[in-house]
């Protein structure tokens, strides 16, 4: 049997020392195979954010051990870790994160500039990733010109622009209505079904969360419960035409 993608096994994670000390995961052990779609719950200082942090490889276990594709990851150091993000990895935020006074095209080459990508390569990429989310058309246009879930869009696009294994999804819905949060959760779904990227998803929101195909619930900095469900259906206008949602999401 192959080897998880993401494998985590006593993981714990302590802020500051001493009697400030807080202890924000207490020996955390979970699997996480390629393809899969998987919601992270839990109510607030539950240890779900930390959890994230650190399978984003933006922060280090205490101690434990974390495997990504077999290699362990608490042993690399900041610039190794940078690499692993850069090649790996892709992030969506709550709050977009977008550069506000440049194009949505230009934010979503700005992962291929870090890469050293020649300006054509980036623009073509680009404008590929803007229209399989819906959003051929609206290149040139800034944040400022965009709704919410537009914005969001274009932040995803930046996100996969990269090709990433894993998407690491922080309450992606978090700022948007509920049905614009449910476009960018059947987006989520698409490309998890049909780019077979890794989705794990952080939110307090049952509705969004019902979208995943498992669900890890995190109580006091250790996992409570981890079941698998049956995800919710996405539309059949949005599964018949992925890359064809209109702009005024």
């Amino acid at each position: 049997m192959s080897e998880p993608l993401i494998r985590l096994r006593g993981l714990t994670k302590v802020y500051g020392r001493g009697q400030a000390a807080f202890q924000a995961l207490k020996g955390v052990d979970l699997d996480i195979e390629a393809g899969e779609f998987v919601a992270i719950m839990g109510p607030s200082g539950s240890g779900k954010s930390t959890a994230m942090n650190l399978l984003g490889c933006l922060d280090v276990p205490t101690t434990g051990a974390y495997l990504f594709n077999g290699l362990p990851v608490q042993r690399l150091d900041r610039d190794q870790r940078a690499r692993l993000r850069r090649k790996y990895l892709g992030f969506v935020f709550q709050g977009f994160n977008l550069l506000a006074r440049t194009s949505a095209q230009e934010n979503v080459e700005l992962p291929l500039l870090y890469r050293g990508e020649s300006a054509a390569a980036r623009r073509a990429q680009a404008r590929e990733t803007l229209a399989a989310v819906g959003l051929a058309g609206w290149e040139h246009h800034t944040p400022a010109e965009l709704s919410g879930g537009q914005q969001q869009r274009v932040a995803i696009a930046r996100a996969i622009v990269t090709r990433p294994q894993v998407l690491l999804a922080d309450e992606p819905t978090g700022n948007l209505d509920s049905q614009r949060g449910r476009e960018i959760m059947e987006l989520l779904t698409r490309l998890n079904v049909e780019q077979g990227i890794t989705v794990i998803m952080v939110t307090h929101e049952a509705d969004m969360a019902a979208f995943a195909r498992r669900v890890v619930r995190f109580v006091d900095g250790r996992i409570e419960s981890d079941r698998p469900q049956s995800p919710q259906a996405i539309t059949p206008a949005a599964a018949a035409r992925p890359a064809a949602v209109t702009g005024a999401a």
